[in-house]
């Protein structure tokens, strides 16, 4: 009988410590990841080819949506977070052994525990000694559920032990209930079980008024069955919504499920429940864990020197924003970011992960949209102020550096994001159709391609029509690199004088010029607030420096 798509069969290696050797339940895992293997594995798959910037607008509105799931770059708190599953996963698998009968032992005692009522887990203290704890607290969009997602997905969901006709799950995933109750929790639990298996936990147990006491144990002996690895609860501050559960209660509910369970548990959420954990830091009874992770949204920081080579180091902010902003797909798109717009993207954004791309991704698809094509400050704040108006709260939260205040808005998200995009879709084909009608090529893929290309490049729309036509007339077989090349030779000819720059300047209308060069006068009083383009200007750029060659003639 063939196994499902998602089971894989276990193949055994060697773990690489004296400590997992001869555990099958270790060396059926992938091998531990060192800082390459895990940038390879965790890296988004964006692929950016220049010539795509080119494409129709509706084409492009695609691509830059992929940015909100496919683009991913490891930082150093995913690689701490990975190196701590990692290590939970195997040590938690050491005292559970299909070799040497010690899995057949936990099973035997927690069938016993069950048929005798107990709860406690003082008994069985030696046999579950190597599980761990750790709670993982961020705000919303800071990139805890995606980056623990990502990890996990390094592994199989389901390892089929051929040799010992043994099934293992070497994690499970779970939420919080959006009720908060504690029950709810532990039957969430045997619904993923019943999702990865052929199993019937779920209707088995719920028909059932077991207390929670009883469904851990229940939980626990699950969990043996199936050899989880590490058991993930995301959301948890939803438990904060039932009022009659108190911090205490829920506190012992944590450290029994690490006790009685026996099983690595890693406990998602935003800083609502850090209540919590902050109580578990102060008891004296608390599990043996790893402590708590606080994900802090990215400081846009000084830029170093390393002491040693003396190398310029940059943050993680200016290794992240220069590495997303390569993914433009704009025809007037800036190659470097400017500090300006980096300091303007991370006053709006503060650093949080979701909101630096979802503010990016929304830029990109405004820019195409109204024809600006590049991203600018004034866009940025924009898109900001008419698109992020549910997260103000929480962003200033983030400003003022207020625990309590980032406490009550850090559950805040964008339910509207989505649709918005879509809007920005079809307000960007409404203007591809436009642009279309207005081109003499309109039924020409090709040479739309060209025309957008060339005037991404500073050439006169007016003159280029004319040649574009002659061209495929003329040549229909060249590629568009061969293309350009004679349009451009044709453009720059005697056989096509060019206009004179006041002939030039009259042809474009006011409300046109954000779409010109951003070196050009006009451009710049578009994106200037009214009456600050001087304040805009740079000596020794669009400015005479007369305060410099006043100090140098004295």
């Amino acid at each position: 009988m063939p196994l499902p798509d998602y089971y894989v069969e276990a193949v055994y290696k060697d773990p690489g410590l004296e400590r997992y050797r001869g555990n099958p339940l270790i060396e059926a895992l992938p091998p531990i990841m060192d800082l390459q293997a895990l940038k390879a594995k965790l890296t988004g798959k964006i692929k950016f080819n220049p010539k795509d910037c080119f494409e129709k607008g509706h084409i492009r509105a695609h691509q830059i949506c992929a940015l909100l799931d496919d683009f991913f770059q490891p930082l150093a708190m995913h690689k701490q977070l990975e190196e701590k599953i990692s290590i939970m996963i195997r040590a938690g698998y050491v005292g559970r052994n299909l070799a040497d009968g010690s899995l057949n032992k936990l099973m035997q005692e927690s069938y016993e525990r069950i048929m005798a009522g107990e709860s406690s887990s003082s008994r069985f203290v030696q046999s579950n000694s190597t599980a761990k704890s750790l709670s993982l607290i961020g705000c919303s969009g800071s990139g805890k559920s995606t980056t623990i997602n990502r990890i996990l997905a390094t592994y199989p969901p389901v390892i089929y032990h051929s040799k010992y006709n043994f099934i293992q799950l070497p994690y499970l995933r779970m939420e919080c209930p959006s009720d908060g109750s504690l029950k709810s929790l532990c039957l969430n639990f045997f619904r993923e079980v019943d999702r990865l298996l052929p199993t019937g936990y779920e209707e088995k147990y719920a028909r059932k008024r077991h207390g929670t006491e009883v469904l851990l144990s229940l939980m626990g002996q699950v969990a043996t069955q199936r050899a989880i690895g590490v058991l993930v609860i995301d959301e948890i501050q939803r438990l904060t919504l039932k009022r009659s559960i108190s911090k205490e209660a829920m506190l012992e509910f944590f450290v029994a499920l690490v006790n009685v369970v026996g099983v690595p548990v890693v406990l998602v959420g935003t800083p609502k429940a850090r209540p919590i954990f902050e109580l578990e830091l102060q008891s004296a009874r608390r599990s043996a864990g790893f402590g708590s992770l606080f994900w802090e949204p990215m400081q846009s920081g000084p830029v170093s020197k390393d002491p040693r080579t003396g190398k310029v180091q940059k943050s993680e902010w200016v290794a992240f924003t220069d590495k997303l902003w390569q993914y433009q797909w704009l025809t007037q798109r800036d190659e470097v970011l400017s500090d300006e717009v980096r300091d303007c993207w991370f006053d709006l954004s503060q650093g949080v992960l979701d909101i630096v791309i979802k503010l990016f991704v929304l830029a990109q698809m405004r820019a195409i949209s109204t024809g600006l094509e590049r991203i600018t400050v004034k866009l940025l704040s924009t898109i900001y102020e008419q698109e992020l108006k549910p997260v103000h709260a929480m962003l200033d939260a983030l400003r003022r550096n207020d625990p309590d205040l980032l406490n009550k808005y850090s559950d805040l998200q964008l339910p509207s994001i989505d649709k918005r995009l879509l809007e920005l879709k079809a307000l960007i084909d409404n203007q591809q159709h436009t642009k279309e009608a207005e081109t003499p090529f309109a039924g020409n893929d090709k040479a739309l391609r060209l025309y957008t290309m060339l005037q991404a490049m500073g050439c006169d729309s007016d003159l280029l029509q004319p040649l574009i036509v002659k061209v495929f007339k003329d040549h229909p077989n060249l590629s568009l690199p061969e293309l350009s090349r004679v349009v451009l030779d044709w453009y720059a000819s005697s056989m096509t004088p060019a206009k004179s720059p006041q002939a030039t300047t009259e042809k474009i209308k006011q409300k046109d010029w954000h779409t010109l060069t951003s070196d050009d006068l006009r451009f710049k009083f578009s994106q200037a607030d009214k009456g600050l383009l001087y304040h805009d200007l740079r000596y020794g750029k669009e400015l005479f420096d007369i305060p410099s060659w006043l100090k140098r003639v004295g």
